[in-house]
This record gives structure tokens, sequence and C-alpha cells, in this order.
């Protein structure tokens, strides 16, 4: 009989926040697949767990995957970890698990920590539904297009982003979304976790006057609101054609197609970006 496949889920900060069931399967399957070895060994050690572990991340998952499979195909159970949350959420894994399924292996997951709905669940805003879009582009020319994509979805919006491009970030938000609430949940579970709640303008006033900004960071923004957020969301789309250079005629179709405006409106809204 082949082995099992477990996507364990493991602390995003504080280590005390893994679960029971997790360290007993990590302490009784044969090997364990981590993004990185040296940090899953100093969790290992703080639980006791012996285990052997192998590493599988971006750049060896190709390779990796197929030895993993052998080994659940010849018996053996094999628990598959990242370093913070809970595996393949913005994190490698996918391509192990959709193989072990292919390869009609029992493939189960234990559940955990996430930042994802950690933030979300103290965010202030509401949690359901809901769209995690996972880590906004580094360039703003992309950020902004992802943003746009999204901009007249009612769910609340969840993204991460590394500390050296929040501000920026921010800023594409606000350009692109409005000035709409949201919430920084930084440094979650950990000793120095940081909770910031306000408008975009708000929290970006608050970056800007802290200088160097750190720690890791989960975004929570409220979604779309009714009639003003379509007129954000087209204004936004309008915005970035025009400045690509798109002919105000194709993007005043573009408006009525996709947002609903009448023909006037659309060529109201075009001829008040164009001539700004």
């Amino acid at each position: 009989m082949s082995g099992t496949l477990y996507v364990v889920a493991v602390p995003i900060g504080n280590p005390a926040d893994i679960t029971m069931r997790a360290v007993d399967v990590l302490r009784a399957v044969r090997v364990v697949a981590a993004e990185d070895t040296r940090h899953f060994a100093t969790l290992a050690r703080q639980h006791g767990i012996t285990t052997k572990a192998v590493s599988y991340h971006d750049h060896n998952e190709t390779a990796r995957t197929p030895e993993l499979v052998a080994r659940l195909q010849a018996g053996e159970d094999v628990a598959l970890v990242t370093d913070a949350g809970t595996p393949l959420v913005s994190d490698p894994g996918y391509r192990l698990v959709c193989a072990a399924i292919e390869a009609d292996i029992t493939v189960t997951s234990l559940p955990g920590a996430s930042a994802v709905t950690t933030a979300l669940a103290a965010s202030g805003l509401p949690p359901h539904p809901f769209r995690f879009i996972g880590f906004l582009p580094r360039t703003a020319a992309a950020r902004r297009a992802v943003l746009a994509a999204f901009a007249s979805d009612a769910a609340t919006l969840v993204a991460f982003e590394a500390p050296r491009r929040l501000p920026d970030a921010l800023r594409d938000a606000l350009a692109v979304l409005g000035d709409r609430r949201a919430c920084l949940a930084r440094n979650l579970t950990k000793s120095h976790e940081r909770w910031q709640r306000g408008t975009l303008a708000e929290l970006i006033a608050e970056l800007e006057a802290e200088g160097t900004v750190r720690g890791e960071c989960t975004i929570v923004i409220a979604g779309a609101d009714g009639t003003r957020a379509v007129t954000e969301a087209a204004e936004a789309d309008a915005r970035l054609l025009l400045d690509g250079g798109a002919p105000a005629k194709a993007v005043q179709e573009l408006l009525m197609r996709r947002h609903g405006l009448s023909k006037r409106d659309a060529y109201a809204l075009v001829l008040r970006l164009r001539d700004r």
C-alpha cells in the first residue's frame, strides 16, 4: 500500500500555535518535505521532533516531486510543511499535491495557522465573502492591473506584501480602489505583533511617519461599495488605458461594456481624465 501525504500547517510566528495532531504526524512520518530545512529544524527542536527533513522549495520542486512520489508509492508517509502557515498558500507544494493525487496516493490536510484568516478575523472588515489574492506583483504597473481587476468585487481583499514595498502597494491601492477602509496585520502572533486600522490614506500617512518599514504584512482591504465602487473601478480602468496611450473611443466603449456606464457618462469620464 502507498503512504499518505500530509499537508501540515505550522505556526506563522508563535511556535506554541502548532496543533497537537501536527506534532504527532511530524514525529510519525518517514520524512518531512520542508521549504527550508533549517527553519523546520528550529521548530522541530522546540517540539521534540526528530524526523528527517528534505528541502522542497520553488527551485527544486520539479526534481524533488517525483522523488517524494516514489517514496509515497513505496509505502512511506510524507509530511509537507512551509516556513510558516499552511502550505500552498503563496508557498510551494501545489505540484506535489497534484502529482500525489494523480498517482492515486492519499492526500490529507492538517488545519492550523494561516496569516490569511488570522488577519481577516481581527481586521474589523467583513469576513465573508473574502478574496485572497496572494503576494502583490513587484512592479507598480502590474500591481495596479491586479488591483483594477478586483476593483468592482464586493469581497474583502486579502494580500501579502513585503515591508519595503508596502508603502508603494498602499499608494497603488488608493489610486486604483479609492480611499477604502483597510487593516495592516504585521508580524502576526509574534511578540511585536501590530495592527493598524483606518482608511488607506490614513495607513499610508502612518507608514510615512515610521520611515523604515519592517515586518511581514498581511493587507486587508474593504470590498467594493455599490455604485461608488463601480465608478472608482471605471475611473481606474480608464486612467490606466489612457496613460498607456489607448484611443479615447476605445476606452469609452470598454467602460460601457465592462462597467455598464451610459455612453454619455463614459464619454464624460474619458474627457475629464484626458484633460486633467
